[in-house]
């Protein structure tokens, strides 16, 4: 008796099946009460093919209805990986980076933040990002280029918000509380500096965005 072949990875780009059953699941990359989730949606009419979108804050994953659970898990890993480095390889340019804070400005702090500058520098290596309310002028470091999307618009707001806050007080963290990831984000940075501190790594900064 011949078997099917192995499921395969398809485009990020995908429609949904009126014969898929959702689940929602906790991402296996997600760590605390923040953890977005990941919906898994089984189709009989999916025989071979697996793939992933995103939808907000969630990730959904379209699978083949006779899929085990174990193979499940392991699809969902793979595709989240896949998502991640796709996302990754989106780098924005100075110019773009300034549309991007005018629009977080625009979504999250009331479009108060109004900067002059918004540029990617690459002689910040202690911190992510740096402000100057003087100036209006936002700096952050070439060492979030590749991370993700989210990371780097938390990086961008935390920034903004000191336009507006200098310091961090209740005042400026209440600013934050209304990006969701912003606890995330936060998490995701840490596990990057702790990764710099293990032995085989060295020139570990010490960055608390």
């Amino acid at each position: 008796m011949s078997a099917d072949p192995p499921p395969r990875a398809s485009g990020q780009n995908v429609s949904r099946s009126a014969a898929s059953a959702p689940s929602t699941v906790p991402s296996p990359q997600s760590r605390g009460s923040d953890a977005s989730a990941v919906e898994v949606r089984r189709s009989t009419r999916r025989r071979r093919t697996v793939s992933a979108y995103r939808e907000g804050d969630r990730t959904v994953v379209l699978i083949p209805a006779r899929m085990s659970a174990a193979e499940e898990q392991r699809w969902v890993r793979v595709m989240l990986e896949k998502l991640a480095a796709q996302e990754s390889k989106r780098m924005l340019g100075d110019a773009e980076l300034a549309a991007r804070a005018e629009w977080l400005s625009g979504q999250y702090l009331g479009g108060r933040a109004r900067p002059d500058s918004v540029r990617w520098v690459t002689n910040q290596n202690t911190r992510w990002g740096s402000c100057t309310p003087a100036e209006g002028s936002i700096r952050l470091s070439h060492r979030l280029q590749g991370m993700p999307e989210y990371v780097v618009d938390y990086v961008l707001l935390h920034e903004l918000a000191h336009l507006l806050v200098p310091g961090h007080g209740r005042r400026f963290w209440q600013l934050l509380e209304a990006y969701p990831r912003t606890e995330r984000a936060r998490g995701y940075l840490e596990g990057v500096v702790a990764a710099a501190r293990l032995p085989h790594l060295s020139g570990a900064p010490d960055d608390q965005p």
